[in-house]
């Protein structure tokens, strides 16, 4: 296969392990360039530490750390101030003056689109129009980065998701036996990501499983925050072989290919130079 250059996308640093890590860790291990980058530090996420600069650059760090697991060669950070989550999924009413949400997409879409043009990528991932979950940064994500690759002329924009047939349905039933955190909310997922009919890509990571569970416990500040253990320490406690299965699949999609796609590598459809 030909080595080639993709450059993933994310809102805050702990995204890339949930999403993508096991992505990145396949395409850094087949030889191809693999970039990350992040939109903000994630300062005012939920954690034990104090919201701000002591947050942020414990945060960064983490960032590093899961970014040398995972095989990554350069990550980018933009600087954008964490715009926070708010009631009703809106963003914090007291949110930085820098707020990534605030952010004009055409300024923010050129420095993305820099660093595309920079790398001469051949793949940009960022997030669906739901944003996954719908954290307004990560809305954001979606519409700087369907943007950014217009501008660089990228070939390949994936929307990484999840699939949401599935999770509901695993969702529901891990309810019966596991007392969710409090900030996890079931039917807030009826609506998030992406059905399985309009996924294109499918791509199998159990093989990079350890790397991605070393991605998720390097964010060691969004394991704890508020009244205990969060969502991704409940993660991290499920026993080796069930999460190789739970999280061996990261889901794309590419909004230009026909609906029924189905394709196992993010590369698939571009073909070979000669």
């Amino acid at each position: 296969m030909v080595a080639r250059t993709a450059v993933f996308f994310h809102a805050h640093p702990d995204d890339e392990a949930l999403l993508t890590a096991g992505t990145m860790a396949m395409l850094a291990a087949q030889g191809h360039r693999v970039v990350l980058v992040v939109a903000t530090a994630g300062e005012r996420g939920l954690a034990d530490l104090p919201h701000g600069d002591e947050l942020a650059e414990a945060r960064t760090a983490e960032l590093y750390a899961s970014a040398a697991v995972l095989g990554v060669a350069r990550v980018v950070m933009l600087g954008y101030g964490d715009s926070g989550l708010g009631e009703a999924g809106t963003a914090g009413d007291d949110r930085p003056a820098d707020a990534f949400i605030d952010a004009d997409v055409e300024e923010a879409a050129q420095r993305v689109a820099a660093v595309l043009k920079e790398e001469a990528a051949d793949l940009l991932t960022s997030y669906d129009p739901a944003g996954g979950y719908g954290h307004p940064d990560h809305v954001q994500v979606h519409r700087v980065g369907r943007r950014a690759a217009e501008i660089a002329g990228t070939p390949i924009l994936l929307e990484a998701t999840v699939n949401r047939d599935p999770l509901l349905r695993a969702l529901r039933l891990a309810r019966r036996f596991y007392r969710f955190p409090p900030e996890f909310d079931v039917r807030s997922f009826e609506r998030a990501y992406t059905a399985g009919e309009d996924i294109t890509h499918r791509v199998d990571v159990r093989r990079f499983a350890r790397a991605k569970r070393a991605s998720m416990a390097a964010h060691a500040t969004q394991a704890t925050g508020g009244d205990g253990d969060r969502t991704l320490a409940a993660f991290l406690k499920i026993p080796r072989p069930l999460y190789r299965q739970v999280f061996g699949t990261e889901w794309y999609v590419h909004r230009d290919l026909p609906p029924g796609t189905r394709l196992r590598h993010p590369f698939d459809h571009l073909p070979d130079e000669a």
